[in-house]
Protein backbone atom coordinates (compact mmCIF):
# COMPACT_ATOMS: atom_id res chain seq x y z
CA UNK A 1 0.00 0.00 0.00
CA UNK A 2 2.80 2.36 0.87
CA UNK A 3 4.51 1.60 -2.44
CA UNK A 4 1.30 2.48 -4.29
CA UNK A 5 1.04 5.88 -2.49
CA UNK A 6 4.67 6.72 -3.19
CA UNK A 7 4.22 5.82 -6.82
CA UNK A 8 1.15 8.02 -7.14
CA UNK A 9 2.96 10.96 -5.57
CA UNK A 10 5.90 10.50 -7.91
CA UNK A 11 3.58 10.29 -10.90
CA UNK A 12 1.76 13.49 -9.82
CA UNK A 13 5.08 15.33 -9.53
CA UNK A 14 6.05 14.22 -13.00
CA UNK A 15 2.74 15.46 -14.39
CA UNK A 16 3.20 18.81 -12.63
CA UNK A 17 6.71 19.27 -14.00
CA UNK A 18 5.52 18.30 -17.46
CA UNK A 19 2.62 20.78 -17.19
CA UNK A 20 5.01 23.59 -16.27
CA UNK A 21 7.29 22.68 -19.09
CA UNK A 22 4.30 22.65 -21.41
CA UNK A 23 3.22 26.10 -20.20
CA UNK A 24 6.72 27.35 -20.74
CA UNK A 25 6.71 26.08 -24.31
CA UNK A 26 3.27 27.58 -24.93
CA UNK A 27 4.35 30.93 -23.42
CA UNK A 28 7.27 31.15 -25.82
CA UNK A 29 5.07 30.19 -28.70
CA UNK A 30 2.44 32.74 -27.61
CA UNK A 31 5.00 35.54 -27.36
CA UNK A 32 6.39 34.76 -30.78
CA UNK A 33 2.92 34.67 -32.28
CA UNK A 34 1.87 37.97 -30.64
CA UNK A 35 5.01 39.87 -31.59
CA UNK A 36 5.22 38.56 -35.13
CA UNK A 37 3.52 41.55 -36.78
CA UNK A 38 3.15 43.85 -33.75
CA UNK A 39 4.28 47.50 -33.76
CA UNK A 40 4.72 49.72 -30.69
CA UNK A 41 4.54 52.93 -32.71
CA UNK A 42 0.77 53.08 -33.27
CA UNK A 43 -2.22 53.07 -30.96
CA UNK A 44 -3.48 49.50 -30.55
CA UNK A 45 -7.05 50.05 -31.77
CA UNK A 46 -9.01 48.38 -34.54
CA UNK A 47 -10.40 51.69 -35.79
CA UNK A 48 -8.25 54.79 -35.85
CA UNK A 49 -11.28 56.92 -34.98
CA UNK A 50 -11.88 54.90 -31.86
CA UNK A 51 -10.80 56.30 -28.48
CA UNK A 52 -8.41 54.28 -26.38
CA UNK A 53 -9.36 54.37 -22.69
CA UNK A 54 -6.57 54.36 -20.11
CA UNK A 55 -7.34 53.90 -16.42
CA UNK A 56 -4.91 55.62 -14.05
CA UNK A 57 -4.42 54.83 -10.39
CA UNK A 58 -1.74 56.42 -8.18
CA UNK A 59 -0.51 55.12 -4.82
CA UNK A 60 1.38 57.52 -2.58
CA UNK A 61 4.07 55.54 -0.84
CA UNK A 62 6.19 58.22 0.80
CA UNK A 63 6.81 61.95 0.92
CA UNK A 64 10.55 62.28 0.76
CA UNK A 65 10.87 66.05 1.11
CA UNK A 66 9.25 69.40 0.60
CA UNK A 67 12.30 70.84 -1.11
CA UNK A 68 13.18 74.34 0.07
CA UNK A 69 16.90 73.94 0.58
CA UNK A 70 18.54 74.31 -2.82
CA UNK A 71 19.14 77.65 -4.46
CA UNK A 72 17.29 76.61 -7.63
CA UNK A 73 14.12 75.89 -5.66
CA UNK A 74 13.97 79.22 -3.82
CA UNK A 75 11.17 80.62 -5.96
CA UNK A 76 9.30 77.39 -6.90
CA UNK A 77 9.08 74.94 -4.05
CA UNK A 78 9.29 71.26 -4.97
CA UNK A 79 7.44 68.26 -3.56
CA UNK A 80 9.48 65.07 -3.81
CA UNK A 81 7.24 62.02 -3.57
CA UNK A 82 7.61 58.29 -4.12
CA UNK A 83 4.65 56.99 -6.16
CA UNK A 84 3.37 53.74 -7.55
CA UNK A 85 1.67 54.41 -10.87
CA UNK A 86 -0.73 51.83 -12.32
CA UNK A 87 -2.00 52.17 -15.89
CA UNK A 88 -4.53 49.82 -17.44
CA UNK A 89 -5.68 49.71 -21.08
CA UNK A 90 -6.77 47.22 -23.75
CA UNK A 91 -4.59 46.31 -26.70
CA UNK A 92 -6.61 45.09 -29.68
CA UNK A 93 -3.60 43.28 -31.18
CA UNK A 94 -2.54 41.32 -28.13
CA UNK A 95 -5.39 38.90 -27.71
CA UNK A 96 -5.38 35.12 -27.94
CA UNK A 97 -7.54 32.11 -27.44
CA UNK A 98 -6.39 30.57 -24.21
CA UNK A 99 -7.62 27.12 -25.25
CA UNK A 100 -5.09 27.11 -28.07
CA UNK A 101 -2.26 27.65 -25.62
CA UNK A 102 -3.09 25.06 -23.01
CA UNK A 103 -5.33 27.43 -20.99
CA UNK A 104 -2.63 30.12 -20.61
CA UNK A 105 -4.38 33.31 -19.45
CA UNK A 106 -1.65 35.67 -18.26
CA UNK A 107 1.91 36.35 -19.29
CA UNK A 108 4.40 38.95 -18.08
CA UNK A 109 6.59 40.59 -20.65
CA UNK A 110 8.86 43.67 -20.71
CA UNK A 111 6.96 46.92 -21.07
CA UNK A 112 9.22 48.02 -23.91
CA UNK A 113 7.70 45.32 -26.15
CA UNK A 114 4.19 46.82 -26.10
CA UNK A 115 2.65 50.20 -26.82
CA UNK A 116 2.47 52.38 -23.70
CA UNK A 117 0.50 55.57 -23.02
CA UNK A 118 2.67 58.68 -22.92
CA UNK A 119 1.26 59.95 -19.62
CA UNK A 120 3.55 62.50 -18.01
CA UNK A 121 3.49 64.69 -14.92
CA UNK A 122 2.60 68.12 -16.24
CA UNK A 123 3.96 70.10 -13.26
CA UNK A 124 7.22 68.24 -13.11
CA UNK A 125 10.11 70.25 -11.66
CA UNK A 126 13.04 68.00 -12.41
CA UNK A 127 15.85 68.30 -14.92
CA UNK A 128 15.64 64.58 -15.61
CA UNK A 129 12.75 63.96 -18.02
CA UNK A 130 12.81 60.19 -17.71
CA UNK A 131 9.50 58.47 -17.04
CA UNK A 132 8.60 55.54 -14.82
CA UNK A 133 10.83 52.52 -14.48
CA UNK A 134 10.64 50.01 -17.35
CA UNK A 135 9.05 47.21 -15.37
CA UNK A 136 7.16 44.27 -16.82
CA UNK A 137 3.54 44.50 -17.85
CA UNK A 138 0.86 41.95 -17.09
CA UNK A 139 -0.88 40.82 -20.31
CA UNK A 140 -4.18 38.93 -20.19
CA UNK A 141 -5.74 36.85 -22.92
CA UNK A 142 -8.48 39.48 -23.55
CA UNK A 143 -5.88 42.13 -24.41
CA UNK A 144 -5.96 43.91 -21.01
CA UNK A 145 -2.55 45.30 -20.09
CA UNK A 146 -1.66 46.40 -16.56
CA UNK A 147 1.54 48.35 -16.02
CA UNK A 148 2.70 48.94 -12.44
CA UNK A 149 5.77 51.14 -12.19
CA UNK A 150 7.38 53.02 -9.29
CA UNK A 151 8.46 56.60 -9.79
CA UNK A 152 10.13 59.35 -7.75
CA UNK A 153 8.46 62.58 -8.84
CA UNK A 154 9.51 66.16 -8.26
CA UNK A 155 6.54 68.44 -8.76
CA UNK A 156 6.29 72.18 -8.30
CA UNK A 157 4.16 73.20 -5.33
CA UNK A 158 3.50 76.77 -4.26
CA UNK A 159 3.95 76.82 -0.49
CA UNK A 160 1.94 79.31 1.54
CA UNK A 161 3.87 80.02 4.76
CA UNK A 162 1.43 82.55 6.20
CA UNK A 163 0.63 80.29 9.16
CA UNK A 164 4.02 78.65 9.60
CA UNK A 165 4.60 76.47 11.64
CA UNK A 166 0.87 75.67 11.82
CA UNK A 167 0.43 75.71 8.05
CA UNK A 168 -1.19 73.18 5.73
CA UNK A 169 -0.26 72.79 2.08
CA UNK A 170 -2.01 71.51 -1.05
CA UNK A 171 0.28 70.14 -3.72
CA UNK A 172 -1.09 69.01 -7.08
CA UNK A 173 0.11 66.11 -9.20
CA UNK A 174 -1.35 66.51 -12.71
CA UNK A 175 -1.06 63.58 -15.13
CA UNK A 176 -2.03 63.66 -18.78
CA UNK A 177 -1.06 62.52 -22.25
CA UNK A 178 1.59 64.65 -23.87
CA UNK A 179 0.77 64.04 -27.53
CA UNK A 180 -2.69 62.45 -27.72
CA UNK A 181 -5.86 64.46 -27.30
CA UNK A 182 -9.03 63.28 -25.61
CA UNK A 183 -10.45 61.86 -28.85
CA UNK A 184 -7.47 59.55 -29.20
CA UNK A 185 -6.54 58.66 -25.61
CA UNK A 186 -9.01 59.27 -22.80
CA UNK A 187 -7.96 59.03 -19.17
CA UNK A 188 -10.21 57.62 -16.46
CA UNK A 189 -9.72 57.49 -12.71
CA UNK A 190 -9.27 54.07 -11.18
CA UNK A 191 -10.29 55.46 -7.75
CA UNK A 192 -11.81 58.70 -6.53
CA UNK A 193 -8.60 59.47 -4.67
CA UNK A 194 -5.02 58.35 -4.42
CA UNK A 195 -4.29 55.16 -2.55
CA UNK A 196 -2.77 55.78 0.91
CA UNK A 197 -2.91 52.24 2.24
CA UNK A 198 0.87 51.80 1.93
CA UNK A 199 1.81 55.35 2.94
CA UNK A 200 4.93 55.68 5.11
CA UNK A 201 4.60 58.46 7.69
CA UNK A 202 6.84 61.49 7.28
CA UNK A 203 8.59 63.14 10.22
CA UNK A 204 7.54 66.65 9.19
CA UNK A 205 4.30 66.27 7.24
CA UNK A 206 1.01 64.49 7.81
CA UNK A 207 -1.01 63.43 4.77
CA UNK A 208 -4.74 63.98 5.28
CA UNK A 209 -5.91 62.79 1.91
CA UNK A 210 -5.27 62.69 -1.83
CA UNK A 211 -8.50 63.47 -3.72
CA UNK A 212 -8.52 63.15 -7.48
CA UNK A 213 -10.36 65.20 -10.10
CA UNK A 214 -10.58 64.88 -13.87
CA UNK A 215 -10.25 68.03 -15.96
CA UNK A 216 -10.84 68.54 -19.66
CA UNK A 217 -8.99 71.58 -20.97
CA UNK A 218 -9.42 73.28 -24.32
CA UNK A 219 -6.17 74.96 -25.27
CA UNK A 220 -6.03 77.95 -27.58
CA UNK A 221 -3.84 76.19 -30.10
CA UNK A 222 -6.22 73.33 -30.76
CA UNK A 223 -9.91 72.64 -30.84
CA UNK A 224 -9.55 69.13 -29.40
CA UNK A 225 -10.06 68.44 -25.69
CA UNK A 226 -7.10 67.42 -23.54
CA UNK A 227 -8.08 65.51 -20.41
CA UNK A 228 -5.91 65.24 -17.32
CA UNK A 229 -6.23 63.86 -13.80
CA UNK A 230 -5.10 65.98 -10.87
CA UNK A 231 -4.28 64.44 -7.50
CA UNK A 232 -4.25 66.97 -4.65
CA UNK A 233 -1.98 65.94 -1.78
CA UNK A 234 -3.29 67.48 1.46
CA UNK A 235 -0.39 68.03 3.83
CA UNK A 236 -0.35 69.27 7.41
CA UNK A 237 2.94 70.30 8.99
CA UNK A 238 3.93 68.69 12.27
CA UNK A 239 4.47 71.77 14.42
CA UNK A 240 5.84 70.21 17.62
CA UNK A 241 9.46 70.54 16.46
CA UNK A 242 9.07 74.23 15.71
CA UNK A 243 7.09 74.89 18.90
CA UNK A 244 9.86 73.52 21.12
CA UNK A 245 12.76 74.94 19.11
CA UNK A 246 11.48 78.31 17.87
CA UNK A 247 8.25 79.40 19.59
CA UNK A 248 8.92 78.30 23.17
CA UNK A 249 12.37 79.98 23.43
CA UNK A 250 10.90 83.17 21.98
CA UNK A 251 8.00 82.98 24.44
CA UNK A 252 10.36 82.56 27.41
CA UNK A 253 12.76 85.25 26.23
CA UNK A 254 9.92 87.71 25.69
CA UNK A 255 8.97 87.33 29.37
CA UNK A 256 12.43 88.59 30.33
CA UNK A 257 11.77 91.98 28.77
CA UNK A 258 9.18 93.11 31.38
CA UNK A 259 11.46 91.93 34.18
CA UNK A 260 13.91 94.63 33.13
CA UNK A 261 11.51 97.13 34.73
CA UNK A 262 11.70 95.22 38.02
CA UNK A 263 15.50 95.32 38.05
CA UNK A 264 16.79 98.12 40.37
CA UNK A 265 18.05 101.13 38.51
CA UNK A 266 21.17 101.35 40.66
CA UNK A 267 22.33 97.94 39.39
CA UNK A 268 23.18 99.41 35.99
CA UNK A 269 21.96 96.31 34.12
CA UNK A 270 18.51 97.39 32.97
CA UNK A 271 19.52 98.50 29.49
CA UNK A 272 21.98 95.61 29.12
CA UNK A 273 19.20 93.12 29.79
CA UNK A 274 16.95 94.66 27.12
CA UNK A 275 19.75 94.71 24.52
CA UNK A 276 20.69 91.09 25.30
CA UNK A 277 17.09 89.92 24.91
CA UNK A 278 16.80 91.83 21.62
CA UNK A 279 19.95 90.20 20.26
CA UNK A 280 18.72 86.73 21.27
CA UNK A 281 15.43 87.26 19.43
CA UNK A 282 17.31 88.53 16.40
CA UNK A 283 19.23 85.24 16.24
CA UNK A 284 15.98 83.22 16.36
CA UNK A 285 14.40 85.46 13.73
CA UNK A 286 17.34 84.84 11.41
CA UNK A 287 16.92 81.09 11.89
CA UNK A 288 13.28 81.37 10.86
CA UNK A 289 14.18 83.51 7.85
CA UNK A 290 16.74 80.94 6.67
CA UNK A 291 14.22 78.09 6.80
CA UNK A 292 11.51 80.01 4.92
CA UNK A 293 11.34 80.63 1.17
CA UNK A 294 11.22 84.25 -0.01
CA UNK A 295 7.59 85.29 0.01
CA UNK A 296 5.49 88.42 0.19
CA UNK A 297 3.40 86.96 3.01
CA UNK A 298 5.03 87.15 6.44
CA UNK A 299 4.70 83.87 8.37
CA UNK A 300 2.85 83.78 11.65
CA UNK A 301 5.98 83.10 13.65
CA UNK A 302 7.71 85.97 11.86
CA UNK A 303 4.93 88.32 12.93
CA UNK A 304 5.31 87.07 16.48
CA UNK A 305 9.06 87.73 16.41
CA UNK A 306 8.63 91.19 14.91
CA UNK A 307 5.97 92.10 17.48
CA UNK A 308 8.14 90.81 20.32
CA UNK A 309 11.22 92.65 19.07
CA UNK A 310 9.18 95.85 18.73
CA UNK A 311 7.91 95.41 22.28
CA UNK A 312 11.45 94.85 23.62
CA UNK A 313 12.71 97.90 21.73
CA UNK A 314 9.92 99.97 23.27
CA UNK A 315 10.65 98.58 26.74
CA UNK A 316 14.36 99.39 26.40
CA UNK A 317 13.53 102.94 25.30
CA UNK A 318 11.18 103.37 28.24
CA UNK A 319 13.85 101.99 30.56
CA UNK A 320 16.28 104.66 29.40
CA UNK A 321 13.62 107.33 29.96
CA UNK A 322 12.81 106.02 33.46
CA UNK A 323 16.49 105.81 34.41
CA UNK A 324 16.83 109.45 33.41
CA UNK A 325 14.03 110.25 35.86
CA UNK A 326 15.57 108.05 38.56
CA UNK A 327 18.93 109.78 38.42
CA UNK A 328 17.55 113.31 38.61
CA UNK A 329 19.99 115.25 40.78
CA UNK A 330 19.70 118.30 42.96
CA UNK A 331 19.48 120.48 39.85
CA UNK A 332 16.15 118.92 38.80
CA UNK A 333 12.89 120.81 39.08
CA UNK A 334 10.46 119.88 41.84
CA UNK A 335 7.93 117.17 41.12
CA UNK A 336 4.70 118.64 39.67
CA UNK A 337 1.65 118.57 41.85
CA UNK A 338 -0.33 116.34 39.46
CA UNK A 339 2.52 113.80 39.46
CA UNK A 340 2.53 113.74 43.24
CA UNK A 341 -1.22 113.14 43.40
CA UNK A 342 -1.49 110.68 40.51
CA UNK A 343 1.74 108.72 40.77
CA UNK A 344 2.94 109.02 44.36
CA UNK A 345 -0.42 109.03 46.13
CA UNK A 346 -2.56 106.69 43.97
CA UNK A 347 -0.46 104.58 41.59
CA UNK A 348 2.08 103.68 44.26
CA UNK A 349 -0.70 102.10 46.32
CA UNK A 350 -2.16 100.29 43.31
CA UNK A 351 1.18 98.73 42.35
CA UNK A 352 2.33 98.21 45.98
CA UNK A 353 5.36 100.45 45.75
CA UNK A 354 6.48 101.31 49.27
CA UNK A 355 9.39 103.36 50.51
CA UNK A 356 12.72 102.01 51.55
CA UNK A 357 13.97 103.34 54.85
CA UNK A 358 16.69 105.73 53.76
CA UNK A 359 18.21 108.33 56.09
CA UNK A 360 17.45 111.46 54.14
CA UNK A 361 14.97 110.03 51.64
CA UNK A 362 12.08 109.29 54.01
CA UNK A 363 10.15 112.55 53.71
CA UNK A 364 6.88 110.75 52.96
CA UNK A 365 6.27 110.07 56.66
CA UNK A 366 6.63 112.79 59.25
CA UNK A 367 8.97 112.24 62.19
CA UNK A 368 10.52 114.20 64.95
CA UNK A 369 13.62 114.83 62.86
CA UNK A 370 11.63 117.11 60.56
CA UNK A 371 11.35 119.80 63.21
CA UNK A 372 13.77 122.69 62.97
CA UNK A 373 16.91 122.26 64.92
CA UNK A 374 16.61 125.59 66.78
CA UNK A 375 13.00 124.91 67.85
CA UNK A 376 14.01 121.53 69.19
CA UNK A 377 17.01 123.01 70.96
CA UNK A 378 14.95 125.77 72.59
CA UNK A 379 12.34 123.22 73.67
CA UNK A 380 15.04 121.17 75.34
CA UNK A 381 16.35 124.25 77.09
CA UNK A 382 12.90 125.14 78.41
CA UNK A 383 12.34 121.62 79.69
CA UNK A 384 15.41 121.76 81.93
CA UNK A 385 14.54 121.66 85.63
CA UNK A 386 14.57 124.87 87.62
CA UNK A 387 17.05 125.37 90.38
CA UNK A 388 20.60 126.35 90.64
CA UNK A 389 22.05 127.25 87.28
CA UNK A 390 24.57 124.83 85.90
CA UNK A 391 28.16 125.87 85.94
CA UNK A 392 29.10 127.94 82.95
CA UNK A 393 30.40 125.85 80.12
CA UNK A 394 30.87 122.59 82.03
CA UNK A 395 33.45 120.39 80.44
CA UNK A 396 31.35 117.28 80.82
CA UNK A 397 28.62 118.70 78.56
CA UNK A 398 30.95 119.74 75.74
CA UNK A 399 31.41 117.30 72.90
CA UNK A 400 34.86 115.85 73.06
CA UNK A 401 35.38 116.26 69.35
CA UNK A 402 34.73 120.01 69.37
CA UNK A 403 37.60 122.36 70.17
CA UNK A 404 36.56 126.00 69.80
CA UNK A 405 38.76 129.05 70.45
CA UNK A 406 35.99 131.48 71.45
CA UNK A 407 35.59 133.16 74.83
CA UNK A 408 35.53 130.96 77.91
CA UNK A 409 31.75 131.16 77.98
CA UNK A 410 30.93 130.91 74.32
CA UNK A 411 27.98 128.52 74.70
CA UNK A 412 26.06 130.13 77.45
CA UNK A 413 26.22 132.91 80.05
CA UNK A 414 24.43 133.23 83.32
CA UNK A 415 22.96 136.67 83.92
CA UNK A 416 21.79 137.89 87.28
CA UNK A 417 20.15 136.02 90.02
CA UNK A 418 17.01 135.31 88.03
CA UNK A 419 18.50 132.33 86.30
CA UNK A 420 17.95 133.73 82.84
CA UNK A 421 20.04 132.07 80.17
CA UNK A 422 21.29 134.26 77.37
CA UNK A 423 22.68 133.18 74.01
CA UNK A 424 25.73 134.42 72.28
CA UNK A 425 24.92 136.00 68.87
CA UNK A 426 27.73 134.02 67.24
CA UNK A 427 26.26 130.81 68.54
CA UNK A 428 22.82 131.74 67.23
CA UNK A 429 24.26 132.54 63.82
CA UNK A 430 26.14 129.24 63.70
CA UNK A 431 23.08 127.28 64.73
CA UNK A 432 20.89 129.04 62.15
CA UNK A 433 23.48 128.38 59.46
CA UNK A 434 23.59 124.71 60.34
CA UNK A 435 19.78 124.55 60.43
CA UNK A 436 19.51 126.20 57.00
CA UNK A 437 22.02 123.77 55.54
CA UNK A 438 20.07 120.91 57.07
CA UNK A 439 16.82 122.25 55.62
CA UNK A 440 18.35 122.64 52.16
CA UNK A 441 19.85 119.19 52.31
CA UNK A 442 16.58 117.70 53.48
CA UNK A 443 14.62 119.51 50.73
CA UNK A 444 17.10 118.27 48.14
CA UNK A 445 16.89 114.70 49.43
CA UNK A 446 13.10 114.99 49.46
CA UNK A 447 13.05 116.13 45.82
CA UNK A 448 15.47 113.39 44.72
CA UNK A 449 13.49 110.77 46.65
CA UNK A 450 10.25 111.90 45.05
CA UNK A 451 11.73 111.56 41.55
CA UNK A 452 13.10 108.11 42.45
CA UNK A 453 9.72 107.00 43.70
CA UNK A 454 8.06 108.25 40.53
CA UNK A 455 10.60 106.27 38.49
CA UNK A 456 9.96 103.17 40.60
CA UNK A 457 6.17 103.47 40.24
CA UNK A 458 6.52 103.90 36.47
CA UNK A 459 8.76 100.83 36.37
CA UNK A 460 6.10 98.74 38.08
CA UNK A 461 3.37 100.19 35.87
CA UNK A 462 5.17 99.40 32.61
CA UNK A 463 6.23 95.97 33.91
CA UNK A 464 2.60 94.88 34.32
CA UNK A 465 1.60 96.52 31.05
CA UNK A 466 4.27 94.61 29.13
CA UNK A 467 3.48 91.34 30.93
CA UNK A 468 -0.13 91.68 29.78
CA UNK A 469 1.03 92.53 26.24
CA UNK A 470 3.27 89.45 26.07
CA UNK A 471 0.47 87.21 27.33
CA UNK A 472 -2.15 88.64 24.97
CA UNK A 473 0.24 88.52 22.02
CA UNK A 474 1.01 84.85 22.68
CA UNK A 475 -2.69 84.01 22.97
CA UNK A 476 -3.37 85.93 19.75
CA UNK A 477 -0.68 84.05 17.85
CA UNK A 478 -1.89 80.67 19.07
CA UNK A 479 -5.51 81.65 18.37
CA UNK A 480 -4.72 82.54 14.75
CA UNK A 481 -3.24 79.12 14.12
CA UNK A 482 -5.56 77.07 11.89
Amino acid sequence: MERICVGMLFFSALLLVEAHCAQGRYAHKLLNDLMENYSTALRPVDDTDKTLNVTLQVTLSQIKDMGMSSVQDERNQVLIAYLWIRQTWHDAYLKWNKDEYDGLEVIRIPSSLVWRPDLVLYNKADDDFSGPVDTNVVLRYNGEITWDAPAITKSSCVVDVSYFPFDSQQCNLTFGSWTYNGNQVDIAMGMDSGDLSDFVENVEWECHGMPATKNVIMYGCCSDPYPDITYTVLLQRRSSFYIFNLLLPCFLISFLAPLGFYLPADSGEKVSLGVTVLLALTVFQMMVAESMPPSESVPLIGKYYVATMTMITASTSLTIFIMNIHFCGAEAKPVPYWAKVLIIDYMSKIFFVYEVGESCASPFGKSEESEPFVRKHNRNLKEKPKGAPPPCCPDDEKPAAFHLTFNPCVYCTYRGNGGILGCDPKLVWNVEYIANCFREQKATCLKVAEWKKIAKVMDRFFMWIFFIMVFLMSILIIGNAP
